[in-house]
């Protein structure tokens, strides 16, 4: 090597750095939002069915107060926990809350005075009964689809879209056949509806990690 490299070298030293290591990404953790979803279910669906059944109130009378939770509680709620299940890759859970979450909005939709959806049918109630009755089907035959998509989960979550699913019956008989005594019926079978939700939301909330005990959903192998 000539002299004049070497000087070169002297005045402008090469230096080595090791590469900087990798650091390994840390998992995000995500909640469970199955319990908030049941829950917004169930007591939305707890208060609508306390009027329904006549329970201290006129079965066919105004419900106005469940408006506000199948707005916020039963629908902005629940829909959030779907959106989450989609995040934990849970299609079935987030195919239930998102839609369940869709349908207390649109319930509250149309009640709501400012979107007059009563007052497009002129005063004319039965025509809005059939109306209801239609749109309560639809729900039936979604909610018939998910019992049969839970057929393989546990005891607990068939349980709750069974009733559901006989819930949404009673209601649409009720509206397309104008029988307030269906009306009970479909009221007391909701109640039944919700403390199942309520239940299976306290199982998920007693993991062995935060509870001294758990609640059995009867698993199916």
């Amino acid at each position: 090597m000539s002299s004049k490299h070497q000087h070169i070298e002297s005045k402008y030293p090469v230096t080595y750095s090791s590469p900087t290591p990798v650091m390994a990404a840390t998992p995000i953790i995500i909640a469970n939002p199955g319990p908030l979803g049941l829950c917004g279910f169930a007591l939305t669906t707890f208060v609508l069915s306390l009027h329904n059944a006549g329970a201290g109130v006129a079965s066919d009378g105004p419900h106005g107060v469940v408006t506000g939770l199948a707005m916020f509680y039963g629908g902005l709620v629940q829909l959030l926990a779907g959106m989450w299940e989609f995040k934990t890759g849970n299609t079935f859970a987030a195919t239930a809350f998102s839609s369940y979450g869709g349908f207390w909005l649109s319930f509250a939709c149309i009640y709501i005075p400012a979107t007059d959806v009563a007052g497009s049918y002129k005063g004319d109630t039965d025509l809005m009964n059939r109306s209801v009755g239609y749109y309560l089907l639809g729900w039936a035959i979604f909610t018939g689809m998910m019992v049969i998509a839970c057929h393989r989960s546990n005891i607990g979550l068939i349980s709750l879209f069974f009733s559901a699913f006989i819930t949404f019956i009673l209601l649409t008989a009720s509206k397309l056949q104008g029988s307030i005594a269906l009306n009970v019926a479909g009221g007391v079978v909701g109640l039944i509806t919700s403390f199942i939700a309520w239940y299976v939301a306290l199982a998920g909330l007693l993991t062995k990690d935060s509870s001294y005990f758990t609640l059995p959903l009867g698993h199916i192998n």
